[in-house]
């Protein structure tokens, strides 16, 4: 292994920390699919002009809000789950997964994670 040196800094960026959120939301039974109402819409379309403009791809996070503040980091995380779950626990299974995801691979702790369930789809399990 190698050595890093003392002065080295390590960041996380916002982006990263989106798709590390969106892939373990996606992952909890009883969610269907993230969605990314209209900030998040807003919010791709800028992405998508800067992946053209760099030719970079960032990870999937649609539906994932990342806020740093006073140094505090909380991610919102709006979804639709299946009828056959009760929200309670979907919601607190994604918050577990999300923050223990976050802090697993990228080294930072979560302080809030909110989840928004914006549609129960009748008919699926």
């Amino acid at each position: 292994m190698t050595a890093v040196a003392s002065n080295t800094e390590f960041v996380v960026t916002d982006a990263v920390v989106a798709g590390v959120a969106a892939r373990a939301a996606a992952t909890v039974p009883g969610v269907l699919r993230l969605e990314p109402g209209v900030l998040g819409l807003v919010g791709h379309l800028a992405r998508s002009g800067r992946q053209l403009w760099t030719g970079q791809e960032s990870a999937p996070s649609a539906g994932v809000r990342v806020r740093r503040a006073g140094g505090w980091l909380s991610i919102h995380i709006d979804l639709s789950m299946s009828a056959g779950g009760r929200v309670e626990e979907v919601g607190a299974a994604v918050q577990q997964e999300v923050a223990r995801a976050v802090a697993e691979q990228t080294g930072v702790e979560v302080d809030t994670v909110a989840v928004t369930v914006l549609d129960i789809e009748p008919g699926t399990l």
